[in-house]
């Protein structure tokens, strides 16, 4: 990819690193667009589903892709003029998502959709091959991670605190709304503690971290030039402080 005449800023990381909360928040403080990279491809499986597209039908899947019309707004996604944050989370289209994202040509596809966020005045790109394979001219790269038993400990203490609430604690998992981590755990009863939802969270996002750090296609790892930032002790205010400061250091 040539290098972009607007200012991208990529934060890739294993799941639950917080590199989506941070994300958006840097790109709040900058006035820049924002791209959710894993939404982009749950936003498309939702438009095929949606559409009954056939799954053997790849120039259909490809055209979907290419025409997709999508926008971020704070944390919600919208599809088509359409407020779509919760449909995408649901377990059918997150299940369709990773089927159809294996599929060569659409993820050609909506590698160039990706890539068009990169508007003016410029984009915060979050995901897990953001400054490997979308961006790798990014003016900035930020790889945000810490250990899988912190990651685990604090989702848990969210999924606990939800309960009893409004909020489903299924959908605090993956970008504060996705289930696929804790599809299984059954979070129906209030008396869960944090130390047993951990302990089975942390062992999902372990199989988590060892599949995306082992696909064939964009396996998840720091890009070159990349500045990787342990918030294993930070909040994500101080996270997201340090990212700004980093930003205005390299530009």
């Amino acid at each position: 990819m040539a290098n972009s005449p607007v200012p991208v800023l990529t934060i890739d990381g294993p799941v639950a690193s917080g590199k989506g909360t941070v994300a958006r928040r840097v790109a709040e403080a900058l006035g820049f667009h924002l791209l959710d990279s894993g939404a982009i491809y749950r936003a498309h499986a939702f438009a095929c589903l949606r559409q009954n597209t056939n799954a053997n039908d790849i120039k259909a899947l490809e055209d979907t892709a290419k025409v997709l019309a999508l926008e971020f707004l704070g944390d919600q996604v919208w599809i088509d003029g359409a407020n779509a944050t919760q449909e995408i989370r649901a377990e059918a289209v997150g299940l369709a998502a990773s089927a159809l994202s294996a599929i060569p040509d659409v993820r050609a596809a909506l590698l160039q959709r990706q890539r068009d966020f990169a508007k003016a005045p410029g984009l915060v790109a979050d995901g897990r091959d953001m400054g490997t394979v979308v961006f790798p001219d990014a003016a900035l790269k930020i790889y945000l991670t810490t250990t899988a038993h912190e990651r685990a400990t604090r989702r848990a203490l969210q999924v606990v605190a939800s309960l009893g609430t409004t909020n489903s604690p299924k959908q605090l998992i993956e970008k504060g709304n996705s289930d696929t981590i804790l599809g299984s755990l059954g979070l129906e009863s209030p008396l869960r503690s944090a130390d047993a939802v951990r302990a089975q969270v942390e062992a999902q996002i372990r199989q988590r971290d060892a599949q995306d750090k082992s696909r064939a296609i964009a396996p998840l790892r720091p890009a070159a030039g990349a500045i990787v930032i342990d918030n294993a002790n930070h909040t994500p205010e101080q996270t997201v402080a340090g990212v700004l400061a980093l930003w205005r250091l390299r530009r």
